[in-house]
């Protein structure tokens, strides 16, 4: 793990984070070993919009039964359970925090989704996956922390087979002017990894990615949090289960600041659809072969 990588985890890493999501449900009148798929929404997709940006982009994809689905930066698994449930695809999340994926785990078992998912510790950047054996990869939210885009989309399209798809939703820079930290992703900016739309564009091409799709969902972020915020209000504070349990004490504060440069179009929320349609790079090394389901 690299320096950079190992502040990311650090920057995500939560003590006790099941016992809080346990304790959190209890609170919410849930019997925490048997939540629902949606009792855990509010905390387990942590994404702008949640759910709600979850269906926006897969609604815009063809995922299957037999289809691979690999979830790079998959958190605490609610997009993979989501994606899993909904499909009945299996889906394999990779995340670089031992904390979400001890998380992760626990959640799919409580939610009788362990079958139809997996999750391995791991970088974006040196995949822990086969070549060609993913159909679909998605990832929400990730690229911000990573400031090599070329060799992310490299290995994205290393695990994918000649024709799957890499769908993802990142926070993209829309303006050049200075961003205040926090954000929900780095509490400082020697992590933060914000790019323009060309960006992530000139890295897929690079790595033999053809674009099939592109839609800035700003207006939806802003009415998205709109809502969050009139129901926090009305209810007097947020509600026991919530994205605030993995944001640390400076939670308040990292979302204002998002909203804000999100008003001042200086940050985006961005989906981008890719193809691949190029022969695999002949520097990637084929790795031993790995079950899907384990």
């Amino acid at each position: 793990m690299s320096d950079v990588e190992s502040r990311v985890s650090t920057h995500y890493s939560t003590t006790n984070l099941i016992d809080a999501i346990r304790a959190a449900l209890e609170k919410a009148g849930v019997d925490p070993d048997a939540p629902g798929l949606d009792d855990l929404k509010p905390v387990d997709e942590f994404h702008t919009g949640g759910v709600e940006a979850t269906d926006a982009l897969i609604d815009q994809l063809s995922i299957t039964p037999e289809t691979r689905v690999l979830d790079i930066g998959c958190g605490i698994g609610g997009a993979s359970r989501h994606v899993a449930a909904r499909t009945g695809a299996h889906v394999r999340g990779i995340d670089l925090t031992p904390d979400f994926i001890a998380a992760a785990k626990a959640l799919s078992a409580a939610t009788d989704m362990a079958d139809r998912t997996s999750f391995t510790t791991g970088s974006a950047l040196d995949l822990p996956e086969t070549d060609a054996s993913a159909d679909l990869a998605l990832m929400f939210h990730v690229g911000m922390n990573i400031e090599d885009k070329t060799r992310l989309f490299s290995e994205a399209a290393r695990v994918l087979v000649p024709g799957g798809t890499f769908a993802l939703f990142d926070v993209m820079r829309g303006s050049d002017r200075p961003l205040t930290f926090p954000f929900p992703w780095a509490e400082q900016a020697d992590f933060s990894f914000v790019a323009p739309p060309e960006t992530y564009r000139q890295a897929a091409a690079a790595a033999g990615f053809s674009q099939v799709g592109e839609r800035d969902r700003s207006e939806f972020a802003k009415a998205f949090f709109d809502r969050v915020f009139k129901r926090i209000e009305e209810a007097g504070g947020p509600p026991p289960v919530g994205i605030h349990l993995l944001m640390h004490d400076t939670g308040p504060e990292k979302i204002k600041n998002y909203v804000t440069h999100l008003q001042a179009g200086d940050i985006a929320p961005v989906e981008m659809i890719f193809r691949r349609n190029a022969p695999q790079s002949p520097r990637h090394q084929t790795r031993e072969t790995r079950s899907w389901l384990t």
